[in-house]
């Protein structure tokens, strides 16, 4: 049987889901899915930029850490024709915390919350914007390297009371180690907060951020512009915290992911097909 090029496009389009229908990501992870530059993703009918690793196109897909969905489907668009993946949800089981700190940094006073509240507005604001530039085109680092003494995920119980999930990793870091920046962007905070003490965000551009907090000293301004390996600051204890350490966080679209998948999983793009 004879078939023109155009029809062996369509044809090979349409079985593309036939491939990716096994995938299965962690709540907390992404899914970075390889499409065409033209190609126009979608999820939750919101556009996903398109992450440029070498000679690949990818759109990075976030699997909230709350949700209790059992899978997430993305629609692409390329041309007149759409077609949906799914990605199958597992839920991990993630370990319990129990951590102690001063009184005031879990039952806050008025002023506190006041300032509390202004800095996770302006927090919140900054991780839905979507940079259009893409500052990185080179595996990520690790801030530091350390022993890890706490996992992104777990539940934060602070002085018998559940607060929270842990939104990132913490490295273990006496008072004064440099800390790198894991990749090329744009300071966007560089400033003391109530829970995150000294922090240092980092815009990396297509709605990609990483968070350095609980520093002692912080080496750069807002608006500056970084390159991979450069020193944010020193680590330290400031914020909310009983030890020194650093917590790392890697924000994208407005949902914090775990950061050493993360990680994990962009660097594997770069290596070899």
């Amino acid at each position: 049987m004879y078939f023109k090029k155009p029809y062996i496009k369509i044809f090979l389009w349409l079985l593309m889901p036939m491939f990716l229908s096994a995938v299965t990501v962690e709540n907390g992870g992404v899914y970075p899915l390889v499409v065409k530059k033209d190609n126009i993703v979608k999820l939750n009918k919101k556009s996903i930029p398109l992450i440029k690793i070498k000679k690949r196109y990818v759109a990075l897909i976030p699997i909230p850490y709350k949700t209790k969905r059992k899978k997430i489907c993305v629609d692409i668009l390329n041309s007149d024709i759409k077609k949906e993946i799914c990605i199958d949800i597992k839920r991990k089981k993630y370990k319990k915390e129990y951590i102690k700190v001063p009184k005031s940094k879990v039952h806050p006073d008025k002023k506190a919350m006041d300032r509390i509240f202004r800095e996770y507005k302006e927090a919140k604001n900054i991780y839905k914007t979507i940079t259009k530039k893409q500052y990185w085109d080179k595996p990520f680092i690790l801030p530091l390297h350390s022993k890890i003494t706490s996992h992104y995920g777990n539940a934060r119980i602070f002085n018998h009371t559940l607060k929270s999930f842990h939104t990132g990793t913490d490295f273990r870091a006496k008072i004064g180690t440099p800390i790198k920046a894991i990749n090329n962007g744009v300071v966007v905070i560089a400033k003391d907060r109530y829970y995150a003490g000294g922090s240092v965000v980092i815009d990396h551009g297509k709605g990609l951020y990483s968070c350095y907090y609980h520093l002692s000293k912080i080496s750069v301004k807002k608006g500056q512009r970084v390159k991979q390996g450069d020193i944010l600051g020193l680590s330290g204890k400031s914020g909310r915290v009983n030890a020194p350490h650093l917590h790392f966080t890697i924000e994208l679209y407005n949902l914090a992911v775990n950061p050493l998948e993360f990680i994990k999983k962009i660097n594997s793009l770069f290596k070899p097909r």
